[in-house]
């Protein structure tokens, strides 16, 4: 499988690499949206968000939105963040590897565009 999160979790390619645990990875977004664009993804291989069982969703996502808050703490943004997972080609998933991205450092509006 030649996934871009799976190398970059694995560490064949570079990434500003910001927090790990054993089953997750934040790292910056190369396109970053916000003041503060980081990508939460679990480090092992899956698809989206539809491709988790019931009983691997709460594992998995608990995982990848844990890392996330953590982050969001450590990086002070008490103010405020966003956490968006797109799901699938018309979600706006780009990679096919499930992830989460974590925004913060302005306002949001809604609805989002």
């Amino acid at each position: 499988m030649d996934c871009i999160f799976c190398r970059i979790a694995a560490g064949e390619i570079p990434a500003t690499i910001v927090a790990r645990t054993d089953h997750a990875i934040a790292f910056r977004d190369l396109h970053p949206q916000a003041p503060t664009h980081l990508l939460v993804v679990p480090t092992e291989h899956v698809g989206s968000a539809a491709h988790l069982s019931r009983g691997a969703a709460a594992r998995v996502l608990g995982e990848i939105a844990a890392l996330a808050t953590t982050v969001a703490a450590e990086l002070g943004l008490e103010a405020g963040y966003r956490m968006v997972i797109n799901t699938g080609p018309e979600g706006g998933q780009t990679v096919d590897h499930l992830h989460l991205h974590l925004l913060g450092g302005r306002q949001f509006h809604w609805p989002p565009g």
